[in-house]
């Protein structure tokens, strides 16, 4: 993969949310490079998720300004909405509907041409056939990971968001999700952006990690060099040292991003 930021998916200026007295994203800049996996990360509160959440349109900015897939947001989500999905394990689909009821309805809202073969591929690609017509509401934890992760592959978006993509899932499906992801953004020229807990995760496949705190991107960088720069083993020792605000996070947390 080699992503170029000359070609960004995601360009984020200034972007600012408050909800009342509480200043949840603070003036924020990022880039997210075409082809990449982005990993955007940062302790409880730190942000991400309302930062996601504005780029989905979820959460209207209080200030700032956001380009997706060339397109200008909010004026334009109409053009860059059917190019892009999201996907989050702690979002139900609708309990009884079956497996296939739910990816069907989905597979319409988003225009897919052939809606079976397209249901039928992600059923075997991602080893939901033997639970396909059983209700969503009676699956396990991993199975309705599964099943969501299909339903954000439904039209096979060019952006994807995740939110703790492998959540739930045994450690050999975890590390079979994070291949297929990574296959996935190399045949289609994909982007994915996703918050993770997993650090281990975030080493794998990231080329580059947006580390939040307060509201706002204090670092950023691929993960090795991360960990260089802090002097630790792990991305999980550096997630820890920032998330805290020790050492050298304390340092750039209280500098401009």
């Amino acid at each position: 993969m080699n992503p170029s930021l000359a070609d960004a998916v995601i360009r984020v200026r200034g972007l600012t949310k408050r909800f009342g007295a509480v200043l949840a994203v603070d003036a924020t800049d990022f880039d997210v490079a075409k082809g990449s996996i982005t990993a955007l990360l940062g302790g409880n509160g730190a942000g991400k998720t309302t930062t996601i959440a504005m780029i989905l349109g979820l959460v209207e900015p209080t200030a700032g300004s956001m380009e997706v897939l060339g397109a200008r947001l909010p004026e334009q989500y109409h053009r860059v909405l059917p190019r892009m999905n999201f996907e989050s394990p702690y979002v139900d689909l609708p309990h009884r509907l079956t497996v296939a009821q739910n990816l069907n309805v989905f597979a319409m809202l988003y225009g897919v041409a052939d809606r079976r073969g397209r249901i039928a591929e992600l059923a075997a690609d991602l080893e939901l056939k033997e639970f396909l017509h059983r209700p969503t509401g009676q699956l396990s934890a991993g199975q309705k990971t599964r099943v969501s992760l299909a339903k954000s592959l439904i039209n096979a978006p060019e952006l994807l968001l995740l939110d703790e993509p492998t959540a739930s899932l045994d450690p050999d499906t975890a590390d079979w999700v994070r291949g297929y992801l990574e296959d996935y953004c190399v045949k289609r020229g994909a982007t994915i952006l996703l918050a993770s807990h997993n650090m281990a995760e975030v080493e794998r496949m990231c080329d580059v990690v947006l580390m939040m705190r307060s509201g706002r991107i204090v670092d950023s960088g691929a993960p090795s060099a991360l960990i260089a720069r802090y002097g630790r083993s792990n991305m999980e020792e550096v997630f820890l040292d920032i998330a805290r605000g020790t050492g050298i996070g304390a340092a750039l947390a209280q500098s401009p991003a």
